[in-house]
């Protein structure tokens, strides 16, 4: 037996509740634009998680614990690329984390993976009862009931910070208190950084790989104290997406348009419409499938005609002189890793981007002559 809906007919508390009632085993789908999250239960209990966005995945939530940098993390990532398996067992055995280490995060980020769901406000589910449960999941075992309250929680929370810091765009400075905090944890020295540097809230959530929650928790308390204040919204950004011309109404046929652009060689044109298409139907399979397909056909028509994964790409104007309606909050944080001595496969590697996302970014911060090879 499967059920579907969307969050607006059925909350993630009620959707937890009921699973959890009813003893169910098997996988919860819930898919908002490109993320696509799944819930695992067996017997009422939750056993494991999956997101596929990449702020979720396990080396993000590792650099953002403290557990690797993002130089280890590249270390790592090019032993899985050349050599393949998993990433806390490549960590492992060049001992740099113990499987303690591993275990302990891999349960952190999978309650994380679930918790973000309850700030969401638009999406669609399905249940597919008596799923089998992938072969390589890590399980944990949490009751439903402790994930709800936590969530509902965070929810209360989420309302009390967007009190005070309205957006993502918002842009902070500090206030004449600051000072006060030059013997802080060094995660909040780090916040202070960032805040001096004049950087939204968005790219401060990437620069430390960390969930919009975390990062607002600390900047509420930040501004609450006076040690921070909101000085302003950068402006909002006209995405790839918003520039597509006049589309098919229905997602059937903007996915035949889409089909036809890939049959043409316009992948990235193909790509875009798949967003747009799944920001309608979320959950569409075909919509899904041909996501993948036109990313991927990106990324290699990319490779081909104009990068090298081996290419170190270099700034070639000077960073003061880029506003905010040039460069976004994505690829702030894409500038902020090109040094001179990463490659862009390094650089990919810790990007909490898909790779056709971070790919799109530099080709165009090099079509605009901000970086060159």
């Amino acid at each position: 037996m499967a059920i579907h809906g969307t969050l607006t007919t059925m909350s993630i508390p009620d959707l937890l509740q009921f699973l959890a009632v009813g003893r169910k085993t098997g996988s919860l789908k819930i898919g908002r634009g490109k993320v696509m999250k799944e819930i695992y239960f067996e017997n009422g209990l939750i056993v494991g998680s999956y997101s596929n966005d990449p702020k979720e995945y396990l080396g993000q939530v590792l650099i953002h614990y403290g557990k690797v940098d993002e130089t280890k993390l590249q270390l790592a990532m090019e032993v899985q690329r050349t050599s393949g398996g998993r990433l806390g067992e490549i960590l492992v055995s060049k001992g740099l984390l113990t499987e303690v280490d591993v275990l302990e995060i891999l349960r952190t980020r999978t309650l994380e993976v679930i918790y973000e769901l309850f700030l969401w406000d638009e999406a669609q589910f399905e249940f597919y009862d008596n799923n089998a449960l992938p072969d390589d999941l890590i399980r944990i075992q949490v009751q439903p009931q402790s994930v709800v309250m936590e969530g509902i929680y965070r929810i209360d929370e989420w309302k009390r910070y967007r009190t005070l810091i309205p957006s993502d765009r918002a842009l902070l400075e500090l206030g004449p208190g600051w000072t006060s905090s030059l013997n802080a944890s060094k995660e909040v020295r780090l916040l202070l950084y960032f805040v001096q540097k004049h950087m939204s809230v968005a790219e401060i959530c990437y620069q430390i790989h960390a969930s919009a929650f975390h990062v607002y928790s600390q900047l509420y308390d930040l501004v609450s104290n006076g040690i921070v204040r909101v000085a302003g919204e950068a402006p909002e950004l006209r995405s790839t997406i918003e520039e597509l011309p006049e589309l098919p109404s229905t997602v059937t046929d903007m996915l035949r348009l889409a089909q036809s652009d890939l049959d043409e060689g316009k992948a990235e044109s193909a790509l875009a419409i798949v967003q747009r298409a799944l920001q309608k139907e979320p959950k569409h399979s075909q919509a899904q499938s041909l996501l993948l397909l036109a990313e991927e056909q990106f990324i290699k028509k990319v490779y081909a005609s104009k990068l090298s994964r081996r290419a170190v790409p270099k700034i070639l104007v000077p960073l003061e002189s880029l506003t905010q309606e040039q460069i976004g909050p994505q690829e702030g944080f894409v500038l902020s890793r090109i040094n001179g001595e990463w490659d862009i496969e390094s650089i990919l590697s810790i990007c909490p981007f898909r790779e056709a996302d971070s790919l799109r970014m530099i080709k165009q911060l090099a079509d605009n002559g901000i970086i060159g090879f």
